[in-house]
């Protein structure tokens, strides 16, 4: 696990979901390890203890975000822990193969549930302790909000809007210091192929497909996007809104 130089993120208060694995997981620990207080939000508290192991500085809390007072539960938790919140990183989300012809409306509003109404509802709640402290959102997208998924239509379609709703919020926080940027992150090792539903044999020919189309010929690992979300974060780095960053090993380019 790479270190961010001289704990640049000292005092600093993190919330970051979807941490109980993948991206979610090494985000939080690299926030952790340049110095900042965190909280992983996750379903499974095993998974959220896993995160944790040999980081003191990383609490956790437990809830299924797609409940209407989750988002607000998540931030008060934080405030009450440490008294303010200074980063939010909306990583956690459903990817869902859903061809057009097996769509229903059930499937439609869980997927939007967590992808977009979810950091929507954890956005409106930080807002006033970021407008305290001059903060920022990073959201998580994907390569596929900017790019046609054939029989995962609408998982793209959320994350497209997530791009959309990452450059609006960017200029609607502006005048109060709040920088809002997105890390769109092509096929990386984690879950979610096996959350979507997926056999092990699936899940492997999907990454072997993956592999073979991305330019760099492999697909990413969770630290490799982790630290780019520390990147847009970093308080050195606070001439930066409105932007998402594509991290994919050039998938977007073919």
């Amino acid at each position: 696990m790479n270190t961010r130089p001289h704990q640049e993120f000292t005092g600093k208060v993190v919330v970051v979901t979807g941490a109980g694995s993948g991206i979610g997981r090494s985000t939080a620990r690299v926030f952790a390890q340049a110095g900042a207080q965190v909280l992983g939000v996750g379903r499974r508290q095993h998974a959220l203890d896993e995160t944790t192991t040999g980081h003191p500085t990383i609490s956790t809390y437990a809830a299924d975000l797609r409940e209407p007072e989750a988002s607000q539960l998540v931030i008060d938790t934080a405030v009450d822990r440490w008294g303010k919140v200074d980063i939010l990183v909306n990583n956690a989300g459903a990817t869902r193969m859903m061809p057009l012809d097996q769509t229903t409306a059930t499937g439609i509003d869980e997927l939007f549930a967590l992808n977009i109404t979810a950091p929507s509802l954890l956005a409106h709640a930080s807002v006033p302790h970021l407008r305290r402290n001059g903060g920022a959102i990073v959201n998580i997208s994907s390569t596929f909000g900017h790019r046609p998924l054939p029989h995962a239509a609408h998982y793209a379609a959320s994350k497209a809007a997530l791009e959309q709703l990452t450059r609006s919020w960017a200029l609607e926080l502006a005048p109060d210091g709040v920088r809002v940027n997105a890390v769109a992150p092509g096929p990386t090792e984690s879950e979610a192929l096996t959350a979507a539903g997926l056999s092990d044999a699936d899940v492997e020919a999907v990454k072997q497909d993956e592999a073979a189309r991305i330019p760099l010929r492999r697909r990413g690992e969770p630290d490799e996007i982790a630290n780019w979300i520390a990147q847009l974060a970093s308080p050195s780095h606070t001439w930066i809104t409105g932007q998402v960053l594509t991290v994919d090993g050039g998938l977007a380019l073919t």
